[in-house]
């Protein structure tokens, strides 16, 4: 049930009309996925994530990313794999349950909309990890949502 509430679909952040990476969030991640180059070596490339700051590139060259978070993170459960000719980098929220409305500080953010349905979609994630056997997939806010990390006293850390 709970894989109904997932990101339906990734957010692109464009430069200069440019992807530069696609990325989706959940109560306690946010997934970045960047299309490497072909014909580089695995090995070439290096993700450095630091609890504000996430530097991203290939050996020997100026970083692709080089930038500070939206928000801090436990670089202790941060990490980043090679898969398909897709670098994908998991930031563990250190607020569980904020909603980030975009990986990088400053830059690309979800306008108040697309924001607000994150909001809502991570408050029904939350709902659903407090209440296992319910079906939240299909419930609906009307008038604003609540903070899914700070509604009725908070995310238990538990």
């Amino acid at each position: 049930m709970a894989e109904k509430l997932a990101p339906e679909k990734r957010h692109s952040f464009l430069h200069n009309g440019e992807k530069v990476f696609e990325w989706d969030q959940t109560l306690e991640e946010v997934n970045i996925y960047i299309n490497v180059p072909p014909n580089v070596h695995s090995k070439q490339f290096y993700c450095k994530v630091q609890s504000k700051h996430v530097e991203v590139g290939i050996k020997g060259n100026p970083p692709y990313l080089n930038h500070d978070l939206f928000s801090p993170v436990k670089t202790d459960s941060s990490f980043w794999t090679l898969e398909d000719d897709i670098m994908h980098i998991t930031l563990q929220k250190r607020d569980k349950g904020q909603t980030w409305s975009s990986p990088i500080l400053g830059q690309g953010q979800l306008d108040p909309y697309a924001t607000d349905l994150e909001q809502k979609r991570l408050m029904l994630q939350r709902f659903q990890e407090e209440n296992p056997g319910f079906d939240f997939s299909q419930a609906q806010f009307t008038g604003s949502c609540p903070d899914p990390r700070t509604f009725m006293g908070g995310i238990s850390s538990g």
